[in-house]
């Protein structure tokens, strides 16, 4: 059998075009220039750089919110408080004198010391010196003053270290 290629091709009309087809050649493409391309695209890059950043955010919340425990009636702790004051208040009271006593050791090392320490250290040293040549047992005789001093002096810190 032979058929004839002419009688095969038929000219469509625009009435009986697919609605597809009719669509897309009616309208026409926006043509934009190369900088809005680009401007679109990096527009379109932060949004979804922002929108992981905000995912972050809600999981670190979520995850802040799971680890904080879930406290329920809190009319018993209320009741109880009172009586935990003055417990405090009462150990407090005996532990102040402790505290004094632990007071922190500043070092003895000038080198070591802040400007302040040393400026406290100097004036306590030139006070004392004042106090030392005012004091009459050195105007009379000054090296029985001192050596009577140092025999004080290391005798109170071989107590001490016994």
């Amino acid at each position: 059998m032979k058929i004839d290629p002419k009688t095969l091709v038929k000219k469509l009309d625009s009435d009986s075009r697919s609605v597809v087809s009719a669509q897309t050649g009616v309208e026409e493409k926006t043509l934009l220039s190369k900088r809005e391309k680009m401007k679109l695209r990096k527009d379109r890059w932060l949004q979804k750089i922002e929108g992981v950043k905000l995912a972050r955010q809600k999981q670190k919340a979520e995850a802040k919110r799971k680890a904080t425990p879930v406290v329920g009636d809190m009319q018993p702790l209320m009741e109880a408080l009172p009586e935990l004051s003055e417990l405090t208040t009462a150990s407090k009271a005996r532990k102040q004198p402790k505290s004094h006593a632990r007071a922190k050791a500043e070092p003895t090392d000038f080198n070591q010391m802040k400007p302040a320490q040393k400026r406290k250290l100097l004036q306590e040293e030139v006070a004392r010196f004042h106090e030392v040549i005012a004091n009459p047992a050195y105007k009379a005789n000054p090296l029985a003053a001192i050596s009577e001093h140092l025999c004080k002096r290391l005798k109170e810190e071989a107590g001490n270290t016994v």
